[in-house]
């Protein structure tokens, strides 16, 4: 298992909440409350990947919320998260693959029928 971390620039910023996989104790975070587990759904190489992820650092309200709205004191926020997997899922592997190939054929596709079209301008 990785060791918690506060790099922030590598956190995945498109997730979904997620089970404990079998055989992996829940962890605390820094301030002590059990962390919720979150699967990554960003495209991206962490695809499919589960981590810890402190419950609080949701909680902090977004910054599009009405200031009138908006609770007077968040809670503290945490950012602590670690991450259960260590490689990426054999389906998530599959699915990179394939949006890579359909976008390679896709880029493929129309380059050709630029060509096309120029040359049957030039005719």
């Amino acid at each position: 298992m990785s060791l918690p971390c506060s790099d922030q620039s590598i956190r995945p910023k498109k997730m979904k909440s997620a089970s404990l996989p079998r055989g992996v104790e829940a962890v605390r975070c820094w301030c002590g409350d059990l962390c919720k587990v979150n699967e990554v759904t960003d495209f991206s190489d962490w695809l499919g990947m589960k981590f810890f992820m402190c419950a609080n650092y949701e909680s902090h309200p977004p910054e599009s919320i009405s200031a009138y709205i908006r609770p007077p004191s968040p809670p503290p926020v945490c950012m602590y998260y670690r991450w259960i997997d260590t490689e990426t899922p054999d389906w998530a592997v599959t699915e990179i693959r394939e949006r890579g190939r359909r976008a390679w054929a896709s880029s493929d596709l129309e380059e050709h029928r630029e060509k096309a079209e120029a040359e049957e301008k030039a005719a």
